[in-house]
């Protein structure tokens, strides 16, 4: 990059902060939009949390999120520590996830408390805690896992403290 264009950076920065980058529509009536700045931000926060958890380069962030922002944001947030995020898809049965948890390795796994599709709330995190219930609560070192939760649908969920913190105040603490 020359001078020229580096100078012109922090111009381009502030012109695109307030455009939308991420328009997600839900359940019925539910819309939301970030702008470039909102979703930079919350990435950065996440990224903090997740280094507060322990996560540094090359280390695995499990997500088990349905399609929703914040499993942009644990993308974007694993690419600013270089770690790796595995993919542990909601529809997987629990012997799935039992299997894929521990294949993962991952020392933080991030999930939802509930999803809202085919026009019914599903559980998310239940079934990622009979997975991990089955085997895989703790990682190949044998260190007791972190779950992050996502409060998508505030519902009622089964809570491990010292292993279950909720997202939006793991990134409150960034």
């Amino acid at each position: 990059m020359t001078s020229e264009h580096a100078d012109d950076a922090p111009e381009v920065q502030d012109r695109d902060a307030s455009r939308i980058a991420l328009t997600w529509n839900g359940e019925p009536g539910r819309l939301e939009e970030l702008t470039h700045g909102m979703l930079l931000d919350q990435a950065a926060r996440a990224a903090a949390a997740l280094a507060r958890l322990g996560v540094s380069a090359g280390d695995k962030v499990a997500v088990h999120l349905p399609l929703v922002p914040e499993s942009v944001i644990a993308t974007l947030a694993c690419g600013r520590l270089d770690a790796i995020r595995t993919t542990l898809p909601v529809s997987l049965t629990v012997p799935e996830l039992v299997a894929r948890t521990r294949e993962s390795d991952a020392r933080v796994l991030i999930t939802a408390d509930a999803a809202f599709w085919d026009g019914a709330v599903r559980p998310v995190k239940a079934v990622l805690d009979h997975a991990l219930a089955r085997g895989g609560a703790t990682d190949a070192n044998g260190q007791r896992r972190t779950v992050l939760v996502v409060n998508r649908c505030s519902r009622p969920v089964s809570w491990q403290p010292g292993r279950d913190r909720w997202w939006h105040e793991a990134l409150a603490e960034a």
